[in-house]
C-alpha cells in the first residue's frame, strides 16, 4: 500500500465519518494553494483530497482497508495547478467538509409534512367553567379530491426528468488552477424533483392539495381560559404532494361576564342589598354560573345566601366549590359574593318622616358625621379591601 490516507488525514483508523469530515476541514485551511507556503502545497492538497474522496467513500474505504486500490479506476491523478483530478474534483465536497454545509444529493420528494396551524375560539363564561363541545370551521389545505395527492390528472403518471436524467440536480464543471471544479444545483426543469408531471391535476396545478374549509368538533375541557391551546394532532395542514398533515391549535379566548368576575379558579360577584335587609338581616337566593349551563343540576342553578343583621357594604362572603373546576388537581374554587348596600335615594314625605323618627331613636344628628380613620392602609386601603 503506498499511501496512508488515515496519517494523511490525521485520524484512527476506526474514525466516524463525521471525524474523518472535521479532520478534512482542519488540513484544508492549512494546505490549500491559496493560503499554504511552498512549492509542495498543490501536491499536499492534492493528497488530502485523494484521502477524504477515498475515506468518505463507503466503498472505497472498504477497498482501501482490504489493501486494494480504491482509485485503480480513477486515472493518473493531479496534473499541476493548470490541470485537473482524474474524473473532475467534486467542488460540493470541498464546501461541504470545509463548511458544513449541506448540498442537494439526489431528488427530493414531492411528499413532504404539511404546517400546524392555528385559529381562535371565543367562549362564553359558562362555557369555559363547565366544558364544552364546539363545532369550529378551520380553513386549511386537503389532500386534492381529483388526484388523491400525486399531482397529475387520473391516467397520468410522474415521468423521469429529461434535463437530469432523474438526479435532481444538473452540474457544471469549470476548470481553475486548483483542477476542475464540480458545482451542483437543483435542475431547473423538475425543480430538484427528478421526475415532471406531464399532464398536472387542473383543480390543484400539481400541488396535490387544495384549499377547504372544513368543520371539525373539538373539545373543550373544564376550567379552561385565556390562551390556553388546545392541541389536535394532524388536524392541521395537509403537504404538498398529500404529504401527512401537520397539528392544528385551538387558542381559547373567554368573554366578559356582565355579572361574573373570573379571579384564578375563584368566581367573583356583587349583590346589591336594600338598606332595610342589610339592617335586619335576611336570606337571599343568588342565581349561579350553573343557571347558564344547560347540563346543570336545577338545584345548582341557586344559593340561599344568609345575610347577617348590620351587613355593611364590601361585605365578602364566601361559597365554597361554586368556582372554577381547576384543571390540574380536581375540585372547584369558591364563588366570592360581595354585598353593596344601597342607600334610598328618593322618599315620599312619610317614608321621610319615618327614618327622622328612626334617626331620633337612635340618638343620630344629621349635621354630624365621624371621620374613619381606615386603619391600616389608610381610607383607601379599607376601601380596596371593601371593593376587591
Amino acid at each position: 500500500m503506498s499511501k496512508d490516507y488515515y496519517g494523511i488525514l490525521g485520524v484512527e483508523q476506526d474514525a466516524t465519518a463525521e471525524q474523518i469530515k472535521k479532520a478534512y476541514r482542519r488540513q484544508a485551511m492549512k494546505v490549500h494553494p491559496d493560503v499554504a507556503q511552498g512549492d509542495d502545497a498543490a501536491d499536499k492538497f492534492k493528497e488530502l483530497n485523494e484521502a477524504y474522496e477515498v475515506l468518505s467513500d463507503p466503498n472505497k474505504r472498504a477497498v482501501f482497508d482490504r489493501g486494494g486500490d480504491p482509485m485503480s479506476n480513477q486515472g493518473a491523478g493531479f496534473s499541476g495547478f493548470g490541470g485537473g483530478f482524474a474524473g473532475g474534483f467534486d467542488f460540493s465536497n470541498l464546501v461541504d467538509a470545509m463548511f458544513g454545509a449541506q448540498g442537494t444529493r439526489g431528488p427530493r420528494s414531492r411528499v413532504r409534512q404539511g404546517q400546524d396551524a392555528l385559529i381562535r375560539v371565543r367562549l362564553q363564561l359558562h362555557e369555559a367553567v363547565f366544558g364544552v363541545t364546539k363545532s369550529i370551521k378551520v380553513d386549511t389545505a386537503v389532500v386534492c379530491p381529483k388526484c388523491q395527492g400525486r399531482g397529475g390528472e387520473p391516467g397520468s403518471e410522474p415521468v423521469t426528468c429529461v434535463t437530469c436524467d432523474g438526479a435532481g440536480e444538473v452540474s457544471q464543471i469549470q476548470r481553475s488552477f486548483i483542477g476542475d471544479i464540480r458545482t451542483s444545483q437543483p435542475c431547473p426543469t423538475c425543480r430538484g424533483y427528478g421526475t415532471t408531471i406531464p399532464r398536472p391535476c387542473g383543480e390543484c396545478s400539481g400541488e396535490g392539495r387544495v384549499r377547504s374549509v372544513r368543520n371539525i368538533s373539538v373539545r373543550i375541557p373544564a376550567g379552561v381560559s385565556t390562551g390556553i391551546r388546545i392541541h389536535l394532532e394532524s388536524q392541521g395542514e395537509v403537504g404538498p404532494g398529500g404529504g401527512p398533515a401537520g397539528d392544528l391549535y385551538v387558542e381559547v379566548q373567554v368573554a366578559e361576564h356582565e355579572t361574573f368576575r373570573r379571579d384564578g379558579d375563584n368566581l367573583e360577584m356583587v349583590v346589591k342589598l336594600p338598606m332595610t335587609a342589610a339592617a335586619l338581616g335576611t336570606t337571599v337566593d343568588v342565581t349561579t354560573l350553573e343557571a347558564e349551563w344547560e347540563n346543570s343540576d336545577v338545584a345548582d342553578r341557586k344559593v340561599a345566601v344568609e345575610v347577617p343583621a348590620g351587613t355593611q357594604s364590601g361585605t365578602r362572603i364566601v361559597i365554597k366549590n361554586r368556582g372554577v373546576p381547576r384543571l390540574r388537581g380536581g375540585g372547584r374554587g369558591e364563588l366570592g359574593i360581595t354585598f353593596l348596600v344601597q342607600t334610598p335615594t328618593k322618599l315620599d314625605d312619610r317614608q321621610r318622616e319615618l327614618l327622622r323618627e328612626f334617626a331620633d331613636v337612635r340618638k343620630e344628628r344629621l349635621d354630624e358625621v365621624e371621620a374613619h380613620s381606615g386603619g391600616k392602609g389608610g381610607v383607601l386601603g379599607w376601601l380596596r379591601e371593601a371593593f376587591k
